[in-house]
């Protein structure tokens, strides 16, 4: 049984919950992030593509709506990443994930300021850097996952990535439920970061059609385009992603067909185009059915593993002795 207090996760990141919210670029600010912190999980602020006042700003929110922490996300590939480091270590954030890339050389900076430092990562090479770096866990997400991705997926993963680090391994991609929290813990992760799930979620500031694209979504209604550019990225099918898809199989230069895909995201986002948007989602999205709080959300999912964790423990049991309380507590 893995109880609070005595996770490593937990303690890394002061929540109740090992479960973190993904950092949904454009999505992921201080309204939805707040709910998830007072939920119980940290809640994200996704800085990519944001300028530097924004982020003081959504920082500043959270902070009038929960005591409990929170985290900023931030994408090394921005152009003012070095503005976003600076303020993230001047307003004392308590907890910093990274992607698209090696933050490295941001880490000591990090921690110096009192700041936890779990970067998201796609494989074991990047993850052994940074945990030789100084990061206090890393969140391995797998190709399932929606938006930018790698190639690997999270059940062949994350077995790998608890075997070959000493720090906590954090799995993310196609978590939606309890069942997923309970397998991630026996693939050999110590937590969860969770995205789809959240896009329904009350809180969740996205337009009505891109939460009914969700709830409407099958297991098959995502794809993976941009491979051919070298950033791949999941979405729900639509019109975009049929055309993406096309110019790809037709060699088109991967300028043109970042061109199209300019302001996509925004558009999904804030204009609800199921058409001509870019619909971020994971494969998980089939398994979300309806809309609620997110901390009903939490509570509902890690309920659940609890159940499973307990009726799932019984049927290995010989006779002998079997560590925990019996109460199939996962927190």
């Amino acid at each position: 049984m893995i109880k609070t207090g005595q996770n490593r996760v937990c303690q890394i990141l002061g929540t109740e919950y090992p479960i973190i919210q993904g950092a949904m670029a454009l999505i992921a600010e201080s309204n939805l992030a707040g709910a998830v912190s007072d939920g119980g999980g940290l809640g994200i602020i996704a800085s990519g593509g944001a300028r530097g006042n924004w982020v003081v700003n959504e920082i500043k929110k959270i902070r009038a709506m929960t005591e409990n922490p929170f985290g900023v996300n931030i994408m090394l590939l921005d152009p003012n990443v070095e503005e976003i480091i600076d303020i993230v270590c001047r307003e004392k954030v308590p907890v910093v994930t990274t992607g698209a890339g090696n933050p490295g050389k941001y880490i000591k900076r990090l921690k110096e300021n009192g700041i936890a430092v779990l970067p998201v990562v796609a494989n074991q090479t990047l993850a052994k850097r940074v945990e030789r770096a100084g990061a206090d866990a890393v969140i391995a997400e797998g190709c399932e996952a929606g938006g930018h991705i790698g190639e690997i997926t999270t059940m062949a993963m994350i077995p790998q990535m608890a075997d070959s680090l000493s720090i906590p391994v954090i799995a993310a991609g196609g978590i939606g439920d309890g069942r997923g929290i309970a397998a991630a813990y026996m693939l050999g992760a110590e937590g969860v970061q969770v995205g789809t799930r959240f896009l329904t979620s009350e809180e969740c500031i996205v337009a009505r059609n891109y939460k009914d694209a969700i709830l409407k979504a099958r297991d098959s209604s995502t794809v993976a385009t941009g491979r051919s550019t070298g950033h791949p990225v999941r979405v729900i099918k639509n019109k975009l992603a049929r055309q993406v898809l096309e110019m790809e199989k037709n060699n088109e230069d991967a300028e043109k067909i970042n061109e199209i895909c300019t302001g996509s995201l925004r558009r999904a986002v804030f204009s609800g185009d199921m058409e001509m948007g870019s619909v971020m989602s994971g494969q998980i999205a089939g398994l979300v059915s309806k809309e609620q709080p997110a901390a009903e959300i939490i509570s509902e999912m890690f309920k659940e593993a609890a159940e499973i964790y307990e009726d799932r423990h019984s049927i290995f049991r010989t006779g002998s002795s079997v560590s925990g309380d019996g109460q199939g507590t996962i927190r």
